[in-house]
């Protein structure tokens, strides 16, 4: 059985987030990865008696998707700050696609997905088949992903991404934030992998 290790990030100073958010962030990210070798190694052990252990197995079950994209999602997350901001690259093939669907207003239209109430993620994924960007709020960060669609730009939304900064209602300004500490080069290698 594979186990996995956290990842550590080279990230710097971030305006708007704090230091403190980031430790405690990347903490969380850690337990993630720490439950889901738990819950992997854990299935192993009670698939020797499954009748015995089936109410334990089918929990564990659906713990591991929701620990597993957990880990998943914060190294999309986190690996977009590496280097530090830069801006999206004017003429890019990812600028001129989010340009093709979104005109100007992409931020705006990401911000908003953001914004919707409760845990999860902003989402923009790449479509090969129809060469097109779908979108998505991922609920928690288990529920609604788009299967085997490759993820371009991942965007926490849950509380802990914003709650220390700025308070239950500052989720708006956490997302300002997270936006101008995108290095976009990171987002634009992403999507020229996935349209390639």
């Amino acid at each position: 059985m594979h186990t996995y290790e956290a990842r550590t990030f080279d990230l710097p100073v971030l305006d708007g987030i704090s230091e403190k958010s980031v430790e405690e962030h990347l903490g969380l990210y850690t337990g993630y990865v720490k439950n889901f070798n738990a819950i992997a190694a854990k299935l192993i052990e009670y698939a020797a008696d499954t009748e015995k252990n089936a109410h334990a197995l089918s929990e564990l079950i659906r713990r591991k998707s929701f620990e597993f994209d957990g880990m998943r999602l914060h190294e999309y997350y986190f690996e977009q700050f590496e280097g530090g901001p830069t801006p999206l690259t004017a003429g890019s093939a990812l600028e001129r696609q989010l340009k093709k669907e979104y005109h100007e207003y992409f931020k705006e239209y990401f911000a908003a997905i953001g914004g919707i109430r409760g845990p999860g993620w902003a989402i923009l994924y790449w479509d090969a088949a129809a060469k097109e960007f779908q979108t998505g709020f991922v609920g928690e960060q288990h529920q609604g992903l788009f299967a085997a669609l490759p993820i371009v730009l991942a965007l926490d939304v849950w509380e802990h991404a914003f709650l220390l900064d700025y308070g239950a209602q500052g989720k708006g300004k956490y997302v300002d934030a997270f936006f101008k500490n995108l290095n976009w080069s990171v987002v634009e290698k992403r999507f020229d992998e996935a349209a390639a």
